[in-house]
């Protein structure tokens, strides 16, 4: 009990220390004029969902987004067009984004509640321990969820059957904020506090754990460095940020370390076969380089204006604003290259994409499809 309630002051000083910060924010930085902006179809299609106010995650399979709002809505939406494929109405609030194989996808509620779909259709609930802010992993019929306290569990997606949980010590005050959870060949990798770890899916055993940061400080506060999801995969390699400490990289078999760099910021991270993309805590953006985390390139064009989790694509790195804009930059340069207006709320989660269609979120439940060129 005593811990319980050690841990509940911490999370209530974090967000007393959050909403501090929210006031007197910095004035944005104006946006800049293009000179030749690159041509793109837009917007391709639009959907509208019921308002985003969680860690919003956009499931990606075979051609179909899956994503959710406010009101637990759950939809399915096809990639080329935007046509409606399955929609369930769970009403209740969500607590985390979706996860989903293309079959099966799982959403936890505001009641700590983890309900799966099958094509739609509710097959099986079950009541969490803890609270969830991150999307769960639907993988090989099993689902993964990890809660804020940092353990991990694993269910049978065919009947909800809790197979096994993992739960790790580590600092008391965690993250509100979507962490990783994710999988390489036959390992599940998750993210415990700064430590990124791998785990057996079938037994839930540790394979390895690799620190990605340091904790330093004087208090719970300074010392939080809890890894942000999703993390970014190129080929067998993994990046992620730890919150406000490090960036950095490893390959996903033993979790062997590349590279980490004191970097602070509060969002994901987004990768290819060169560069490492994210922008720091002022929306300063930097590129790294994949193999060894040098600096390639930095942008202060976008100081302050609330940028989201970036999207790497083949010529481009992308991300949205607080202001509801969808910036294209040269990956190999940073140059802008293209912006797109949404609704004029601010971009949530990070961007999506499926084949060739790009999709963007809005905290007022504004989705938005764009085919870049």
């Amino acid at each position: 009990m005593r811990r319980a309630l050690r841990r509940l002051a911490a999370v209530a000083a974090l967000l007393a220390l959050a909403a501090c910060s929210t006031t007197n924010k910095p004035t944005p930085s104006p946006l800049e004029d293009i000179a030749k902006p690159q041509a793109i179809e837009r917007p391709v299609w639009n959907a509208k969902l019921a308002g985003v106010d969680f860690p919003l995650f956009v499931a990606v399979n075979g051609g179909v987004f899956t994503l959710a709002g406010n009101d637990g809505q759950v939809v399915a939406l096809a990639a080329d067009d935007g046509h409606e494929l399955w929609r369930a109405e769970l009403n209740t609030g969500l607590a985390a984004g979706v996860g989903s194989d293309g079959r099966y996808a799982a959403v936890v509620t505001r009641d700590n509640e983890l309900v799966l779909l099958d094509a739609g259709k509710p097959l099986w609930h079950t009541t969490l321990a803890s609270r969830v802010v991150t999307a769960p992993l639907v993988a090989g019929e099993r689902v993964f969820v990890m809660g804020v306290d940092r353990a991990v569990h694993a269910f049978d997606a065919l009947n909800g059957h809790k197979l096994w949980s993992l739960a790790r010590p580590g600092e008391a005050l965690t993250l509100a904020q979507a962490g990783v959870v994710t999988a390489y060949g036959d390992t599940l990798i998750v993210g415990q506090g700064p430590r990124l770890v791998g785990i057996d899916p079938l037994r839930g055993e540790l394979r390895w754990e690799t620190a990605v940061a340091t904790p330093r400080g004087t208090n719970e506060v300074e010392r939080l460095a809890d890894l942000i999801g999703p993390a970014a995969r190129v080929d067998g390699t993994f990046c992620v940020r730890a919150f406000q400490s490090a960036v950095g990289c490893l390959e996903g078999a033993r979790g062997t370390l590349a590279w980490t760099k004191n970097i602070g910021g509060n969002d994901p991270v987004a990768a290819d076969a060169q560069y490492v993309f994210g922008a720091d805590a002022s929306d300063r953006i930097t590129a790294w380089r994949l193999a060894n985390g040098e600096v390639a390139w930095s942008n202060e064009r976008f100081l302050h204006r609330s940028l989201s989790g970036p999207l790497a694509l083949d010529k481009v790195v992308v991300f949205g604003d607080g202001e509801g804009y969808v910036h294209l930059l040269a990956r190999d340069s940073g140059e802008t290259l293209q912006r797109l207006p949404t609704d004029g709320s601010a971009v949530v989660g990070r961007p999506a994409l499926s084949g060739t269609t790009l999709l963007v979120v809005t905290k007022n439940g504004g989705v938005h499809a764009f085919r870049p060129g």
